[in-house]
């Protein structure tokens, strides 16, 4: 299809459907979300609030120091991926805390915190080219290193606890993403001219982007991986600290049902960990809330837990793992953005720029 007609299909379906009709669509599906997810999981949690009694403090404790570890990781993780010039570890902190507060709160909020976080790295003195590359390789990184555990932890817990068979189709669709994201790097790093051809064909395809912008976008970022994956002390920090950010989270995850007395397989742990987090990526509600409260308990059950305890256990782990980081990411961007001796008006205005929808990154002048 030639590309006129392409825009022209594109513009006739956003006059038919309109902006406010797209935004109601997206707020009902989050409401049907919370309503038959999340709310049924909290009155049942309601009725099982005697579990309490017994709980362990000291794991509770632990728990939590092990997701703002966590953080720290994939705060490090960022920091290691970055191609040029690096801001303090304590500033790319708080920025990747404010960016995760705005993925926290806005449904498929990963577009809306890459934002930010490119506004925040190129506020910090870092090039816009370098702010664009480490949010992709950032994200995209991650979720192959947790594609790869969670891969394995099936492997492995399919001959300790049985076969599931939810477990052997998402090991074959980790297989499948982990063979897709390896083409990825090999025409990124080795075959890059069949990958600019397609890239081009994408640019076309996306709303308001100039395809030769497109493609010096990619190229740049063709560039900055090749040198990251020529340094390999650099590259095995990188994925050192992704694994890190992981097994820390997941660590959290199994402090809280140690609190409630029950200590779990590590490896059956993770594997209902990795799971529910390859549903959290579905891009309907913020930090995949209500799928992850809905699919976590019932596979820690499938591995013996309790399913009052893993219900309880999830929901304390959700609360420092997704709702904590919102107001903690509020306050870390107003440490950036304010300067020592401004009051609350200036706060209001920075906090209300975290609700002004971010405009792209701009890509370097093709050459």
């Amino acid at each position: 299809m030639p590309d006129e007609a392409k825009t022209s299909l594109r513009s006739r379906w956003r006059a038919i459907v309109p902006a406010p009709l797209r935004h109601g669509i997206l707020i009902f599906l989050v409401v049907i979300v919370v309503e038959y997810l999340v709310v049924p999981e909290l009155i049942g949690a309601s009725r099982n609030i005697h579990y309490l009694e017994r709980l362990n403090v000291g794991w509770l404790v632990a728990g939590v120091g092990f997701e703002a570890f966590s953080l720290f990781a994939y705060a490090l993780l960022t920091w290691t991926v970055l191609p040029g010039h690096r801001p303090r570890v304590s500033r790319v902190f708080r920025i990747d805390l404010a960016t995760t507060a705005v993925a926290h709160t806005v449904p498929g909020g990963s577009a809306a915190s890459a934002g930010l976080g490119y506004r925040l790295l190129t506020g910090e003195g870092v090039s816009g080219t370098d702010a664009g590359f480490t949010m992709a390789t950032q994200g995209i990184g991650s979720a192959v290193v947790l594609n790869v555990m969670l891969w394995l932890a099936l492997v492995i817990s399919i001959p300790i606890a049985g076969f599931h068979t939810i477990y052997v189709v998402v090991a074959l669709l980790g297989m499948i993403a982990l063979g897709f994201f390896a083409v990825l790097i090999y025409f990124l790093t080795r075959g890059e001219d069949p990958a600019i051809r397609l890239v081009r064909r994408v640019g076309v395809a996306i709303p308001r982007v100039r395809p030769d912008r497109f493609e010096a976008t990619f190229r740049h970022i063709a560039e900055s991986l090749r040198t990251l994956t020529t340094n390999r002390d650099r590259l095995r920090a990188a994925l050192g600290w992704a694994a890190t950010n992981w097994l820390l989270d997941a660590a959290a995850l199994w402090s809280f049902l140690a609190a409630l007395g029950r200590y779990v397989n590590p490896i059956e742990l993770f594997a209902a960990y990795g799971i529910a987090n390859v549903l959290a990526a579905i891009p309907i509600t913020p930090g995949g809330l209500g799928f992850v409260e809905a699919s976590l308990p019932l596979l820690l059950a499938s591995f013996g837990v309790t399913k009052n305890v893993a219900l309880l256990s999830v929901l304390g782990w959700r609360i420092v793992n997704f709702w904590l980081p919102i107001p903690v990411g509020a306050v870390s961007y107003l440490s950036l953005k304010l300067h020592r001796g401004e009051g609350w008006r200036a706060s209001r205005r920075a906090l209300a720029e975290l609700t002004v929808r971010l405009p792209p990154p701009e890509p370097p002048p093709a050459t």
